[in-house]
């Protein structure tokens, strides 16, 4: 039986070798590529991003993979976005003053998390919500890895989230339809990212 396909798409933003290693072992047949017909082909699409929103809305806008994340989500093709990946998925990101309009595809806007500390970075625990597909199985007591300053805080009408809180609560994961997106980094993340991955990719195999 062959592999799911996976389109890790190179808009140049992401931790792209870490993340093409992770999703080979969860199972995974991995294409980096900046190609928009394998982007629309394969069976799941693989949405990276680190840095600031905008600059990955502008990589995300110039390669037109913004059109191809949207016609996705409206057929019910799977897409995954991680980090920066997840947070341009929402209709809005602001970011010292700025607003940046997004892909979209969530309602809501990405701001800065109203913490002591800032970034959240390093290990926490995820409240997911029942029926959640990314967490199958997964051990609530589990901890994901997070580097973030940024985050969506509402959940998304019609959505199922993951919430985490560092000093006030944020969406750490967000599945609705095909379209599903973490704010921690599932390939940094140990056992605990290998089992999301690898929930997700079996979904692409159904």
């Amino acid at each position: 039986m062959a592999k799911p396909s996976v389109a890790l798409f190179d808009y140049g933003s992401g931790n792209l070798r870490s993340a093409f290693r992770a999703l080979e072992r969860a199972g995974a047949d991995v294409e980096l590529t900046s190609d928009l017909d394998k982007a629309r082909r394969a069976d799941g699409l693989f949405v990276p991003g680190v840095g600031a929103y905008a600059a990955c809305m502008e990589g995300i806008l110039k390669h037109g993979v913004d059109a191809v994340i949207r016609e996705r989500a409206a057929a019910g093709a799977p897409v995954l976005g991680v980090c920066v990946g997840e947070q341009v998925l929402f209709e809005e990101g602001v970011e010292h003053g700025v607003r940046t309009r997004g892909v979209g595809v969530f309602e809501g806007r990405v701001e800065l998390l109203a913490a002591q500390r800032i970034p959240h970075m390093g290990w926490n625990t995820v409240e997911a919500a029942a029926g959640m597909r990314l967490f199958a199985g997964i051990d609530p007591a589990e901890r994901f890895y997070f580097v973030h300053s940024y985050a969506a805080k509402a959940v998304p009408p019609g959505a199922l989230a993951a919430i985490c809180t560092h000093d006030e609560p944020f969406v750490a994961a967000v599945e609705r339809g095909s379209v599903a997106a973490t704010q921690f980094h599932p390939e940094k993340s140990g056992d605990a990212g290998y089992a999301l991955l690898s929930n997700w990719i079996k979904d692409l195999a159904s």
